[in-house]
Protein backbone atom coordinates (compact mmCIF):
# COMPACT_ATOMS: atom_id res chain seq x y z
CA UNK A 1 0.00 0.00 0.00
CA UNK A 2 2.91 2.34 0.72
CA UNK A 3 4.07 1.89 -2.87
CA UNK A 4 0.77 3.23 -4.22
CA UNK A 5 0.96 6.22 -1.92
CA UNK A 6 4.51 6.92 -3.07
CA UNK A 7 3.52 6.64 -6.74
CA UNK A 8 0.58 9.00 -6.36
CA UNK A 9 2.58 11.53 -4.36
CA UNK A 10 5.70 11.33 -6.52
CA UNK A 11 4.11 10.71 -9.91
CA UNK A 12 6.54 13.02 -11.69
CA UNK A 13 9.62 11.18 -10.38
CA UNK A 14 8.06 7.82 -11.23
CA UNK A 15 7.25 9.05 -14.75
CA UNK A 16 10.81 10.23 -15.25
CA UNK A 17 12.13 6.87 -14.01
CA UNK A 18 9.99 4.91 -16.47
CA UNK A 19 10.97 7.28 -19.26
CA UNK A 20 14.66 6.77 -18.54
CA UNK A 21 14.21 2.98 -18.39
CA UNK A 22 12.44 3.03 -21.75
CA UNK A 23 15.16 5.23 -23.28
CA UNK A 24 17.90 2.93 -21.96
CA UNK A 25 16.22 -0.20 -23.34
CA UNK A 26 15.61 1.48 -26.69
CA UNK A 27 19.20 2.69 -27.12
CA UNK A 28 20.68 -0.64 -26.02
CA UNK A 29 18.47 -2.44 -28.50
CA UNK A 30 19.60 -0.12 -31.31
CA UNK A 31 23.26 -0.82 -30.54
CA UNK A 32 22.58 -4.49 -31.24
CA UNK A 33 21.65 -3.82 -34.86
CA UNK A 34 18.58 -3.10 -36.91
CA UNK A 35 15.76 -5.59 -36.50
CA UNK A 36 14.71 -7.18 -39.81
CA UNK A 37 11.84 -9.46 -40.80
CA UNK A 38 12.19 -13.03 -42.00
CA UNK A 39 11.21 -11.91 -45.50
CA UNK A 40 13.94 -9.27 -45.56
CA UNK A 41 16.46 -11.85 -44.28
CA UNK A 42 15.49 -14.24 -47.08
CA UNK A 43 15.93 -11.50 -49.68
CA UNK A 44 19.33 -10.48 -48.31
CA UNK A 45 20.64 -14.05 -48.18
CA UNK A 46 19.35 -14.80 -51.69
CA UNK A 47 21.07 -11.76 -53.19
CA UNK A 48 24.31 -12.59 -51.35
CA UNK A 49 24.47 -9.44 -49.25
CA UNK A 50 24.08 -11.18 -45.88
CA UNK A 51 25.20 -14.17 -43.88
CA UNK A 52 23.19 -15.69 -41.03
CA UNK A 53 24.92 -16.07 -37.65
CA UNK A 54 23.08 -18.47 -35.35
CA UNK A 55 24.17 -17.87 -31.74
CA UNK A 56 22.17 -20.71 -30.17
CA UNK A 57 23.79 -23.73 -28.54
CA UNK A 58 24.93 -26.53 -30.86
CA UNK A 59 22.09 -28.88 -29.85
CA UNK A 60 19.47 -26.25 -30.70
CA UNK A 61 21.26 -25.48 -33.96
CA UNK A 62 21.27 -29.17 -34.93
CA UNK A 63 17.57 -29.46 -34.11
CA UNK A 64 16.79 -26.90 -36.82
CA UNK A 65 18.53 -23.88 -38.35
CA UNK A 66 18.33 -21.56 -41.34
CA UNK A 67 20.07 -22.86 -44.46
CA UNK A 68 23.80 -22.00 -44.58
CA UNK A 69 23.73 -20.37 -41.14
CA UNK A 70 27.05 -20.15 -39.30
CA UNK A 71 26.80 -21.46 -35.74
CA UNK A 72 28.86 -19.75 -33.06
CA UNK A 73 27.19 -20.17 -29.66
CA UNK A 74 26.71 -17.01 -27.62
CA UNK A 75 29.02 -18.29 -24.86
CA UNK A 76 31.85 -18.96 -27.34
CA UNK A 77 31.56 -15.71 -29.28
CA UNK A 78 34.59 -13.97 -27.81
CA UNK A 79 36.89 -16.90 -28.60
CA UNK A 80 35.50 -17.59 -32.08
CA UNK A 81 34.67 -14.09 -33.35
CA UNK A 82 37.67 -14.17 -35.73
CA UNK A 83 35.83 -16.84 -37.77
CA UNK A 84 33.55 -14.04 -39.00
CA UNK A 85 36.36 -11.97 -40.51
CA UNK A 86 35.82 -13.66 -43.89
CA UNK A 87 32.31 -12.11 -44.03
CA UNK A 88 33.59 -8.55 -43.59
CA UNK A 89 31.83 -7.08 -46.65
CA UNK A 90 28.44 -8.62 -45.85
CA UNK A 91 25.74 -7.82 -43.34
CA UNK A 92 25.75 -10.34 -40.51
CA UNK A 93 22.22 -11.18 -39.44
CA UNK A 94 22.18 -12.49 -35.88
CA UNK A 95 19.66 -15.19 -35.05
CA UNK A 96 18.95 -16.66 -31.63
CA UNK A 97 16.00 -18.39 -30.03
CA UNK A 98 13.79 -15.37 -29.30
CA UNK A 99 16.04 -12.31 -29.42
CA UNK A 100 17.57 -12.48 -25.94
CA UNK A 101 21.25 -12.67 -27.00
CA UNK A 102 21.20 -10.94 -30.37
CA UNK A 103 21.69 -7.46 -28.93
CA UNK A 104 24.79 -8.37 -26.93
CA UNK A 105 26.38 -10.18 -29.87
CA UNK A 106 25.44 -7.31 -32.17
CA UNK A 107 27.23 -4.84 -29.93
CA UNK A 108 30.38 -6.99 -29.99
CA UNK A 109 30.32 -7.27 -33.76
CA UNK A 110 29.55 -3.58 -34.28
CA UNK A 111 32.57 -2.68 -32.14
CA UNK A 112 34.69 -4.76 -34.53
CA UNK A 113 33.31 -2.85 -37.52
CA UNK A 114 30.82 -5.38 -38.88
CA UNK A 115 27.53 -4.37 -40.49
CA UNK A 116 24.88 -6.13 -38.41
CA UNK A 117 21.16 -6.79 -38.17
CA UNK A 118 18.98 -8.99 -35.98
CA UNK A 119 16.20 -11.35 -37.02
CA UNK A 120 13.03 -10.07 -35.42
CA UNK A 121 11.54 -12.77 -33.19
CA UNK A 122 14.47 -15.14 -33.64
CA UNK A 123 14.09 -18.78 -34.61
CA UNK A 124 10.79 -19.05 -32.74
CA UNK A 125 9.23 -16.58 -35.17
CA UNK A 126 10.98 -18.15 -38.18
CA UNK A 127 9.63 -21.61 -37.33
CA UNK A 128 6.26 -20.15 -36.35
CA UNK A 129 5.91 -18.90 -39.92
CA UNK A 130 6.70 -22.44 -41.19
CA UNK A 131 9.82 -21.24 -42.99
CA UNK A 132 12.36 -23.92 -43.95
CA UNK A 133 14.94 -25.22 -41.49
CA UNK A 134 17.78 -27.69 -41.92
CA UNK A 135 18.21 -30.41 -39.32
CA UNK A 136 21.73 -31.70 -38.91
Amino acid sequence: MDVLVFITEQWMLVSILFGLIFLYVFTEKQKGGKSISSHELTRMVNDGSAVVLDVREAKDYKAGHIVDAVNIPFNAMEKRIVELDKYEGKTIVIVDKMGQHAGAVGKQLAQRGFSISRLSGGMMDWQGQNLPVVKK
